[in-house]
């Protein structure tokens, strides 16, 4: 294991030079939140991918026999996180769980299959985490065996290199999956059954698709969103054939030293250019009743899921409907943290909250029902989770709402939102064009 300096560095410069190595992950906290977004990570060419397909787990191309977290749990067990405090990841696995991966954990609905895994994960045995508030960088290496011994120099010498030209992102034509109609019936239907008695909350999401081109620049594509759109969640990475650009906002778990955190997103409003009117719009989302039951009810639901792994007594909710401000929009967010009971992990924690309570809805099960019922369609990467295993048994991992997924020479974006019994399809329909737009309108046309 090595560690060495590498002073200011700009962690999108270095990405651009990097981008072309296989296996390509950048963990990109492009909003700078003092706490949430202080650090950025960026590595490529792992020592071997791990990935789930048909509830089978394969490690380097190969079958492995076991549960998949099992296997996982393994590998990570073969690498070491590297020595001091500079960031709080220190070398592991980066990569996603897509929504599909939670039947591996739970009977769930089963969606016709598509090109994504349930899960893809690099072992990588580097990295380069970013500092922000020093604007320090430090890379690691010597993390995981079979690693060549001369990475530090090579990784080294790429960073030297002239900056490579930047590349135009390609420009998108994106449809729409479904109409404004059936999207209005879409929430009129959960509607009833939440009236029925059926579940109190769901999240239904509407879809756009665009061709992809042969010859696109998934890096300039991440350019651009996260200029338009920053999140402190944000990421872009190629693995397993597939390309994901997120600029998320939402934590969905961190670990760190046992300790557990959630940040659930319920209820979003646009921001307005003028600052009075912005501060009211504000305002107006604090206020809300609906948006507020709204965050409750899954603050009560991802409780329900940290209690399954946290020591008895320890789940909290220091942060109950607080309002943060992003780009283009506001959102209500609350805390829920927990400490992990002994013998538990990260990947137990995986098990019992994933997917994400503020995208699936309460009862978990019921609206995962109700969403394969009138998606119709798997949702892949959207709604899953990006982030990263540490070697030393720390996590974190976003909610990939705001995400593109390229897969087969298409690109996918989706949004949506909690449907209750107190919503109104015409002005649901509305928020997922809310949501939408910055990303759409920066990568193209609607």
């Amino acid at each position: 294991m090595a560690i060495f300096s590498l002073g200011p560095l700009d962690s999108m410069q270095a990405a651009a030079r990097l981008a072309a190595l296989p296996g390509f992950v950048f963990l990109d906290s492009a909003l700078r939140h003092p706490r949430l977004g202080r650090f950025s990570y960026l590595t490529a060419d792992p020592v071997g991918i791990f990935e789930v397909r048909d509830g089978g787990a394969r490690w380097r191309g190969t079958a492995m026999a076991g549960a998949p977290l099992d296997v996982l749990r393994g590998l990570l067990a073969r690498g070491r996180a590297a020595t001091g405090d500079f960031a709080p990841f220190r070398g592991g696995a980066v990569g996603f769980l897509s929504y599909e991966a939670g039947r591996l954990f739970e009977v769930q609905p089963r969606f016709p299959d598509g090109p994504v895994p349930d899960m893809a994960f690099g072992l990588y045995d580097w990295l380069i985490a970013f500092d922000h508030a020093t604007g320090e960088a430090t890379l690691a290496t010597g993390l995981f065996p079979d690693g060549p011994t001369d990475r530090a120099d090579r990784i080294r010498a790429l960073l030297s290199e002239p900056a490579p030209e930047i590349r135009p992102a390609p420009r998108l034509d994106w449809r729409a999956e479904v109409s404004a109609g059936d999207y209005r019936a879409a929430v009129a239907r959960v509607i009833e059954a939440i009236l029925a008695g059926d579940l109190f909350q769901a999240n239904i999401a509407q879809g756009f698709t665009a061709p992809w081109p042969a010859d696109g620049d998934l890096l300039s594509l991440h350019r651009v969103l996260r200029a338009a759109n920053p999140g402190d969640f944000a990421a872009c990475l190629d693995l397993c054939g597939i390309g994901v650009v997120s600029t998320s906002p939402e934590c969905f778990v961190t670990v760190a030293d046992g300790r557990v955190e959630t940040r659930p997103i319920k209820g979003t409003i646009a921001r307005d250019p003028d600052p009075a009117a912005d501060a009211a719009r504000a305002e107006r989302l604090a206020a809300s009743v609906k948006d507020r039951a709204e965050n409750v009810m899954i603050v009560d639901l991802l409780r329900n899921d940290l209690s399954r792994v946290c020591r008895p007594g320890t789940v909290a909710v220091p942060e109950l409907c607080a309002i943060e401000t992003y780009a283009g929009l506001h959102h209500m967010v609350s805390a829920v943290t927990g400490a992990l009971s002994p013998g538990r992990d990260a990947l137990d924690l995986l098990a019992a909250a994933f997917p994400g309570g503020s995208i699936t809805g309460a009862p978990k099960p019921e609206a995962m029902r109700l969403i394969a019922e009138i998606e119709g369609r798997p949702r892949g990467v959207y709604c899953g989770s990006i982030g990263w295993l540490g070697f030393d048994g720390s996590a974190g991992f976003n909610i990939a709402i705001r995400t593109v997924e390229i897969a087969d020479g298409t690109a996918r974006f989706r949004a949506g939102g909690g449907i209750t019994a107190l919503s109104d399809p015409a002005a649901e329909y509305r928020e997922t064009l809310t949501k939408s737009e910055r990303v759409l309108s920066a990568t193209g046309r609607r």
